[in-house]
């Protein structure tokens, strides 16, 4: 009776978030969520059932997030910011979006969630790694008798007109890590000439980045760019759908954690920050379809998750891309070129 009633609770709180949320009271916490909408719900449920401080939660893709923070700045009304891609969560520490917060797990965490947390002077901290790549659908490769697909190049081939999903990285922290990725890998002009003949094979641009993985699934789509802990997802619930690691390399995220500046619950916020910073927390995500590498060290890694030590990583820079300045200058330049040109 009590899960279902704090089930029925987080519920009620994802359709009121947008409204506003519920009356700011104690022993409660708003807490906008970037991750899976199962990890989100149980992530709310546990830490609510754990301590008895009532979550009203919204699911939302990082770059909605990093928006409705921006646009809540004078008036915040969430407390804590739980995963996404980083480079929103450092895009809106620049902004002073996000509380300055030193947790007391700091010397338990990866090196590459510590190093989150410092260059954006403690203001996000990392969740997890992810490496970017794609999914493909072999039964819709083979029933059209297409080659499958092993680096970025091959997705501009004509047989995969129509047939590729990708988010909006205006929208998508898993699109942005594209697009950010794109341009180091290629450099800013070439990688712009790939976006351009690229959307000619995309059938749809969606809002949340894990949607394309979705789609190659259900055989909606015979290619989806996503992170590659999504497309393994998908491959749980379809096991034609195959992983691509691109041969010229990829990026990767630190999916990241901030509390909001000038939230109405800080105590409950800082609980929450810590609370999911333990093993225990980060277990949830494995048992919930979300099979990332955990910060803390003490997590173990899901046997499903990919090996990072076996992907081709690019240097990603962090700090260039997790501006505000670089965001908005790149993210203009792909919606006048590439999604307004369609």
């Amino acid at each position: 009776m009590l899960k279902n009633t704090l089930k029925a609770f987080v519920f009620l709180g994802a359709l009121t978030a947008g409204g506003g949320g519920l009356h700011a009271q104690s022993g409660s916490l708003v807490m906008y969520c970037g991750v899976n909408e199962q990890w989100c719900r149980a992530a709310a449920n546990a830490f609510q059932g754990e301590t008895g401080i009532r979550v009203d939660m919204t699911r939302q893709s990082a770059g909605e997030i990093y928006a409705r923070l921006r646009a809540e700045k004078n008036n915040p009304r969430g407390d804590v910011w739980f995963g996404g891609t980083g480079d929103p969560h450092l895009q809106a520490a620049s902004e002073g979006l996000s509380e300055s917060y030193q947790s007391k797990t700091l010397d338990q965490l990866q090196d590459w969630a510590r190093k989150q947390a410092e260059r954006s002077g403690y203001r996000t901290v990392g969740l997890y790694m992810g490496a970017l790549g794609y999914g493909y659908n072999e039964t819709e490769l083979q029933r059209r008798k297409v080659a499958a697909p092993k680096c970025w190049a091959d997705l501009l081939k004509p047989e995969f007109k129509g047939e590729i999903q990708v988010a909006d990285p205006n929208a998508s922290g898993t699109s942005w890590t594209m697009l950010a990725t794109l341009v180091q890998l290629m450099g800013e002009d070439p990688a712009f000439a790939y976006l351009k003949k690229l959307d000619a094979n995309v059938d749809q641009y969606t809002s949340a980045g894990a949607a394309p993985a979705q789609a190659t699934a259900r055989g909606e789509t015979m290619v989806g760019i996503a992170f590659q802990h999504d497309v393994i997802d998908a491959a749980k619930q379809n096991p034609h759908v195959k992983v691509v690691s691109p041969c010229e390399g990829t990026g990767y995220e630190i999916g990241s954690m901030s509390i909001i500046q000038g939230a109405r619950h800080p105590e409950e916020a800082r609980r929450f920050y810590e609370w999911a910073l333990t093993p225990a927390a980060q277990k949830i995500a494995a048992s919930n379809g979300s099979f990332q590498v955990p910060s803390n060290k003490a997590t173990p890694v899901p046997p499903e998750a990919p090996d990072i030590s076996q992907i081709k990583l690019i240097n990603y820079d962090f700090e260039k891309y997790g501006s505000s300045q670089e965001r908005g200058r790149l993210l203009s330049r792909w919606t006048r070129e590439v999604k307004n040109a369609r």
